[in-house]
């Protein structure tokens, strides 16, 4: 799309400090549940449940949302018609990998559709993207996405996780309002110093600079899970 690509070269180091964060958190629940592991049974059992409680708190709180569709006012394409359709919702722990065993608090689902309106070419270019990460606070929002189809025009954008955030201004007064990664804050910078398109990590987007023009945008908030605990390992006591 004819959009300025510009973000903060700090993004890759508030990421690597907030994964050693979780990694750190999910290692020391590790570390409990393996020492009551070795204890009696009773303290086995107690263990035990604490995990089941904490994950029927997992499943019965409400889980963050963002849904709706709206088309945006972007200030350096005035004339263009700039859609986004939002289906995402948390679904904490579920992207598991090998640096991530337990996956992250943030983990979501759904999926994003764009549309932009080249007016001066009379053109409409479109995309859609697979929502990887979420969360909210109060009236807003922060979500990323990978893209997975679009256009020959902007086909080299498969691959690319993109930023995106949203505020339910919930009022006439108090529009809602939508930002983009590639809209004003992507700039990064090479070892040589030369600016660069920069990577955007998992839940990262620049705040809701885009007013929007028709449509409405609903976000459901909710405080971040806790960590769960790792499932314990039944000990064998030897016979005799």
């Amino acid at each position: 799309m004819s959009v300025i690509t510009t973000t903060s070269a700090r993004t890759k180091t508030v990421g690597a400090i907030a994964l050693a964060v979780l990694l750190a958190a999910a290692g020391g629940c590790a570390g409990s549940s393996s020492s009551s592991a070795t204890a009696t049974g009773g303290a086995g059992t107690a263990t035990t449940s604490t995990a089941n409680s904490a994950t029927a708190t997992a499943t019965t709180t409400p889980r963050a949302a963002v849904s709706g569709s709206a088309r945006i006012a972007y200030a350096y394409s005035p004339d263009d018609d700039i859609r986004f359709t939002f289906e995402a919702e948390a679904a904490p722990f579920s992207r598991v990998s090998p640096e991530v065993p337990q996956g992250l608090p943030t983990d979501a689902r759904g999926t994003v559709r764009i549309s932009h309106h080249v007016a001066a070419l009379n053109r409409t270019v479109t995309s859609e993207a697979v929502v990887d990460c979420l969360v909210t606070g109060d009236r807003t929002a922060s979500f990323t996405a990978v893209i997975t189809r679009a256009d020959e025009e902007v086909a080299d954008s498969v691959g690319q996780r993109r930023g995106f955030s949203v505020l339910d201004g919930g009022s006439p007064e108090h529009p809602d309002r939508v930002g983009f990664s590639w809209g004003v804050a992507n700039l990064d910078t090479d070892p040589d110093g030369k600016a660069i398109e920069g990577r955007v990590g998992t839940c990262m987007a620049p705040a809701p600079f885009a007013p929007v023009i028709t449509g409405d945008l609903t976000v459901r908030p909710a405080e971040l899970p806790p960590i769960p605990a790792p499932p314990t390992t039944p000990t064998t006591t030897p016979a005799g």
